[in-house]
């Protein structure tokens, strides 16, 4: 059995057709696969290279082999899908799962696009190629023993992938943990309401994830506590101590494993001085023990 590729650049096709079939079960799914590693660690990193040296290591100078080529996607790989990640931080969607995959997807298909195009534009014998040429054992010439022989260590490679992939496709389940985070009106980690004048509407987004391998009951309580700068002589620094505190608004929700909830959320405070709006998760009706906090200190003039 032969593989190889020349007149058609089908390493590209299959790795345009790979991205968009992971991306689109990811996203159905909502979380990520072993079969899916690829199109974080190599493939945005392959079509690349590809875009960048589209020849055989034989068509001109500057080439690159296939050792190269594929050390290259990898390192690319991590360079590009990172910042990928970081760009979107600065767009109005935000960083989020389905975000960065669409992202990647179109990141991939794109430079695939061009590096097809470049290809074809060189002439066949000229374009990347690669033949790999998959032969049998010619038991004709092998004995009783080396057959049997063959026959385990063929065996015993295939368990041994088998026992990995399964390994791999079902590791053990970690420490449970609740992500509970807020970020700025633009759905990122900046632009936060830090000054405001009296009165004047403050917006933020609330965001919680179950990773607690069970459906969980959650309480998100929201309170406005007023704080007084007061310096330590033993520290050296200012530290903060609670004078009043109100408790704005509660939320109930309901997740199940793996899933997510957002909620926008806006203020007023009409009083100066400097506030922390405190934001407090309690789960399955623990409200003695807060289970997370995250606040944001607020300025009113």
């Amino acid at each position: 059995m032969r593989l190889h590729f020349q007149d058609k650049p089908w390493d590209l096709v299959a790795a345009v057709a790979y991205t968009l079939v992971m991306t689109a079960g990811l996203l159905a799914f909502g979380q990520g696969d072993i079969l899916a590693i690829l199109l974080v660690l190599f493939v945005p990193g392959y079509v690349l290279v590809a875009a960048l040296f589209p020849g055989s290591v034989t068509s001109e100078k500057g080439e690159i082999d296939w050792i190269e080529r594929i050390a290259l996607s990898f390192g690319l790989s991590i360079v590009v899908v990172p910042l990928l990640g970081l760009s979107l931080n600065f767009t109005p969607f935000g960083i989020h799962f389905a975000a960065i995959l669409a992202t990647i997807a179109l990141f991939t298909t794109g430079v695939g696009s061009a590096a097809y195009w470049r290809r074809m534009r060189l002439p066949p014998k000229l374009r990347l190629s690669l033949t790999v040429d998959f032969v049998g054992p010619d038991w004709k010439n092998h004995g009783a023993l080396d057959k049997m022989l063959t026959i385990s260590v063929t065996a015993s490679i295939i368990v041994a992938g088998g026992t990995l992939a399964y390994v791999a496709m079902t590791p053990p389940p970690g420490e449970p943990f609740t992500e509970f985070y807020v970020l700025g009106p633009g759905g990122n980690a900046s632009g936060y309401p830090t000054n405001l004048t009296v009165n004047e509407i403050g917006s933020v987004i609330l965001g919680l994830v179950n990773h607690e391998f069970v459906t969980v009951n959650y309480t998100v309580r929201i309170d406005l506590v007023g704080v007084l700068l007061v310096y330590n002589a033993t520290s050296g620094f200012n530290g903060t101590v609670e004078v009043n505190r109100t408790t704005w608004s509660t939320f109930n929700v309901t997740l199940a494993d793996g899933r997510n909830w957002t909620q926008p959320y806006t203020f007023q405070i009409n009083s100066t001085g400097l506030w922390k709006v405190q934001f407090l998760l309690f789960k399955d009706g623990d409200f003695l023990n807060g289970y997370r906090e995250v606040h944001l200190y607020v300025r009113v003039r």
